[in-house]
């Protein structure tokens, strides 16, 4: 039993970092009724965690060589515990954003010292059975956050979603220091210029997206965050391919399947779960749920991706990858589109049951292999920066997912609302969608309540509508083009220099040749042997 103590320590912290993304969900009524805050700081409580996440992670994948990765992983998890206590102590909305940024860092560390951590500590069969394990939890993580979420939140407080990460995090810092080896650790230059600059452009293109919904698109400040965010993407293209050691490697971009497994990725969280934050909101504020009752419906996601995951999850590599990643994607786009025929003006809770159980299908096949997908398909020392690609791009495609769709979600229901009359719909929109509807049918008299509420349901399932359908369209349009970008070619054989999935997966997100060659896994879980990797002779 003592042999898995090091992987029952990297899932806690992996785990954790994880839920944290989708577990605010269903607390986001009651933080909107405990803080008295706006739509646009919502958006921000949830959207600037998976922000940080993405842009730093590569970066920070660099800075755990210097450091050691054991170290990295302890203090990550030690920011992660401050900042979590932080989120749970603040009385305003700047505090509890700052905190969740704070939360982002730390997640981070622990995410990007993962594989590095797991095959420093694993060999052989075992390394095979770690990866299956962390897998299974990395992929189960965010559909248990909102379930986690609703019963901490409603039998507890909004607050307690983050006091309960201390006692997991102060369980795996005591078991890092026991049970993790430490490593030896490598001069790889930082590239400072790479992570400012990516992460400017995801900042201001995510605040712009943000505020577009609060100002409108002609807003000075939206164009000028805009452009700002194109002259950051542009000035991160060439630091990329001028630096000797960047962060990406400019040429990964000329592989087919990594492209494919960086666009599914992205579209597997913005499709998949970024409306689902609004489903939320609309159940609790909208229907009266219980922030258990919606947890609870997001259930059929979590069973069918977990379902999947494991019945089918070790029959997906290699060659069979591009299909597995192709239509996973292209089912959760299904199931959002299943969601926005069932969302009727009269819609409940009901109407998400069987798009949620598609799309569970579809993460459950999609989400085990996209990382494997992206590293092998690149030269085995640059796995570790193929695997830290993929991972930023899902937590960008979440962070953007959030903000697009929230604006889509609140100016839908302005425009419903004013379509039935009802004055000041553009401000009655923001405070509907934020989740503050109950104190809006509280400030009118009450003759005109139940109409009002009325005009309240079937806005926001037209808002729901238009963010399920956009969601739709998304993943079953990324799910083709990643198929049709993944998908082998026999004309063109794979150079005998690329590594297998696990063998690239040796080293952390974000990490360079050193690591990387040190894994030797194979995709089936076998260890490579000195015959195979010339390399593994060496160490």
């Amino acid at each position: 039993m003592r042999k898995w103590l090091p992987l029952v320590t990297i899932c806690t912290g992996t785990l954790m970092l994880l839920v944290d993304v989708t577990i605010v969900n269903v607390a986001l009524p009651a933080m909107a009724d405990n803080l008295r805050t706006s739509f646009t700081s919502l958006q921000w409580v949830v959207d600037i965690y998976a922000l940080v996440l993405a842009a730093l992670l590569m970066g920070i994948g660099s800075l755990a060589d210097r450091l050691g990765h054991r170290a990295t992983y302890i203090v990550g998890l030690a920011l992660f515990a401050a900042a979590s206590a932080a989120s749970g102590l603040a009385q305003n909305p700047s505090i509890l954003i700052t905190a969740r940024a704070v939360q982002g860092v730390g997640g981070a560390a622990m995410f990007a010292t993962t594989f590095a951590l797991l095959n420093n500590s694993y060999h052989g069969r075992d390394r095979g059975t770690a990866y299956g394990i962390w897998g299974a939890v990395s992929g189960a993580a965010a559909a248990i956050g909102p379930i986690a979420g609703g019963l901490l939140t409603e039998h507890l407080s909004w607050r307690w979603i983050f006091f309960v990460n201390l006692p997991f995090a102060v369980a795996a810092i005591v078991l890092s220091f026991v049970v993790l080896r430490s490593d030896e650790r490598h001069r790889t230059p930082l590239d400072f210029l790479g992570m400012s600059t990516f992460t400017v452009f995801a900042g201001a293109l995510t605040f712009a997206l943000i505020r577009a919904n609060e100002h409108g698109w002609g807003n000075s400040l939206v164009v000028i965050l805009f452009a700002v965010s194109l002259v950051a993407l542009v000035a991160f293209v060439i630091a990329e391919a001028k630096l000797k050691h960047p962060m990406l490697d400019l040429a990964l971009l000329r592989s087919g399947p990594f492209v494919g497994a960086l666009i599914a990725g992205f579209v597997l969280t913005a499709g998949a779960f970024a409306y689902l934050t609004y489903a939320s909101i609309w159940m609790q504020s909208v229907l009266g749920m219980s922030p258990v009752e919606a947890g609870l419906a997001s259930l059929p996601l979590a069973i069918a991706s977990f379902a999947t995951s494991a019945s089918v999850g070790r029959l997906m590599h290699g060659d069979r990858n591009w299909w597995a990643v192709g239509l996973g994607i292209a089912l959760t786009g299904v199931g959002g589109v299943i969601v926005a025929i069932q969302m009727g003006a009269g819609a409940d809770w009901k109407a998400l049951v069987a798009g949620l159980f598609v799309s569970g299908v579809g993460v459950g096949l999609s989400a085990p292999t996209l990382s494997s997908t992206a590293m092998s398909a690149v030269p085995k020392d640059r796995g570790g920066m193929a695997a830290g690609a993929v991972n930023s791009a899902r937590q960008l495609g979440f962070a953007l997912g959030i903000a697009a769709m929230g604006s889509l979600f609140a100016s839908r229901i302005s425009s419903s609302l004013s379509s039935h009359h009802v004055p000041k719909s553009s401000s009655i929109g923001n405070a509907v969608a934020g989740g503050q509807s109950q104190m809006v049918l509280h400030s009118v008299p009450a003759a005109y309540q139940q109409q009002l509420h009325t005009a309240i349901h079937i806005a926001t399932a037209d808002g729901l509508r238009l963010t399920a359908i956009v969601a739709g369209v998304l993943g079953i349009v990324g799910g083709i083009v990643a198929a049709l970008l993944i998908r082998p070619r026999n004309e063109r054989p794979a150079p005998r220099h690329l590594a297998s999935a696990e063998d690239a997966g040796a080293h952390e997100a974000g990490s360079h040749a050193a690591g990387a060659h040190r894994s030797g896994l194979h995709e089936t879980g076998e260890s490579a042997t000195p015959e195979d990797d010339p390399d593994l002779a060496k160490v």
